[in-house]
């Protein structure tokens, strides 16, 4: 079962996405929302899961 708040790695994990990838996403703000807790970043897994969804395509004309 996967915790409710995640990690950097754990959420890079989940998405199926680099750790590095994340934090470029996190830095460019093309990436899911995030909270700071003090200098650690958290991601909520229902954040992670509409980010997903959001990023759907029927084709690959249509993609982003």
């Amino acid at each position: 079962m996967v915790p409710d708040i995640l990690d950097t790695r754990d959420a890079a994990s989940y998405v199926r996405l680099a750790v590095v990838t994340m934090e470029r996403l996190r830095l460019t703000g093309d990436g899911p929302p995030f909270c700071k807790l003090g200098k650690a970043v958290r991601y909520r897994k229902a954040d992670l899961d509409a980010w997903l969804a959001s990023r759907l395509v029927q084709s690959t004309s249509s993609g982003a």
